[in-house]
């Protein structure tokens, strides 16, 4: 069944304002078949309930009324769809996303309540990717303050920890992956930089016989032992020689970086993984347009929730 996209972001704001276009847009994208099923038992035998723009199950249990947003990230939200689709517009096209409290300025909503919808969008973000496969770049990068821009007690406490210091120390580490042939990203939140857990991501998510470029990092070392062509670059000398270079992975986190830096500028590390997913999420579907890369984006936001006692660490996510 194809379903009407709005081209632009005015014209999505302005049909998406209709909870008729917004549940008819939505229902296409979740029951592409026309065959509506009921969440909670599978059922197809569900008939409309038009004045209430839900649905109500054939079968008796104690969920037989559902709305489209039930099973989705959208979930228990009172937040009305002509909120969240402009948001969801917003946060997957801004090539350098779009902060909370620009969300709560645009659409009359709470900075804290924009917050929790930015987190619940980048969840959809989320998606799976086959192994690499070919060509890879594997880099890592450092995420975290400098010391020179912190304040002063902060910076005090830290040096008295021992938690502050030059290059990585006391900074969250992302890994990533590019496959150059399909020209997408991977990345991953790590705790440590060392051998173990590089080399085992690498093997996880990159086919065996692969060639894999570095940098001279010795965490890399013994890659050709795990049944991959490896070579590397030391950037102390250049930064490419021939087709050995990371100068993807490296593209891909100045991207991600000025998002940090110049959008979000505080981000905990604790949701790092998060904000890398939305980044991944709009660099591997750069070369579509914008209401292509928005529909694909709602096509993701079944089966996936977040409550906000896991977004903020209090209970640990169900999924």
């Amino acid at each position: 069944m194809e379903t009407f996209v709005p081209p632009t972001l005015q014209e999505a704001v302005i049909y998406f304002s209709a909870p008729e276009n917004c549940l008819k847009y939505l229902a296409a994208k979740r029951w592409p078949d026309g065959i509506v099923k009921c969440p909670t038992c599978g059922s197809t035998k569900v008939s409309f309930l038009e004045k209430h723009l839900r649905w109500q199950c054939g079968s008796h249990h104690s969920k037989r009324q559902f709305s489209i947003k039930v099973g989705t990230i959208f979930e228990d939200s009172p937040l009305g769809l002509d909120k969240w689709l402009p948001a969801m517009w917003l946060i997957t096209n801004c090539k350098n996303g779009v902060s909370s409290w620009e969300i709560h300025r645009a659409l009359g909503v709470g900075q804290k309540t924009a917050w929790f919808m930015l987190h619940r969008i980048r969840l959809a973000h989320q998606g799976e990717l086959p192994k690499f496969s070919g060509t890879v770049e594997a880099d890592e990068t450092y995420v975290g303050g400098k010391a020179e821009f912190m304040h002063m007690d902060k910076r005090t406490r830290q040096l008295s920890e021992g938690t502050l210091g030059r290059g990585g120390k006391g900074k969250a580490i992302v890994f990533g992956l590019l496959d150059r042939k399909t020209k997408k990203a991977r990345v991953k939140v790590v705790k440590n930089p060392r051998k173990g857990v590089l080399r085992g991501a690498i093997a996880e998510h990159v086919e065996t016989g692969s060639a894999i470029y570095t940098d001279a990092l010795k965490s890399y070392r013994g890659l050709t032992l795990d049944g991959f062509i490896h070579d590397f670059i030391d950037h102390a000398e250049t930064y490419a020689n021939g087709i050995v270079h990371t100068n993807g992975m490296e593209n891909f986190w100045s991207l991600m970086k000025r998002a940090l830096k110049g959008t979000y500028v505080s981000v905990e590390p604790f949701h790092l993984q998060a904000y890398a997913d939305e980044q991944a999420f709009r660099f591997n579907n750069r070369e579509m347009n914008d209401a292509e890369r928005f529909d694909m984006a709602v096509g993701q936001i079944v089966g996936k929730r977040i409550t906000y006692a896991e977004l903020i660490g209090k209970t640990s996510p169900e999924c």
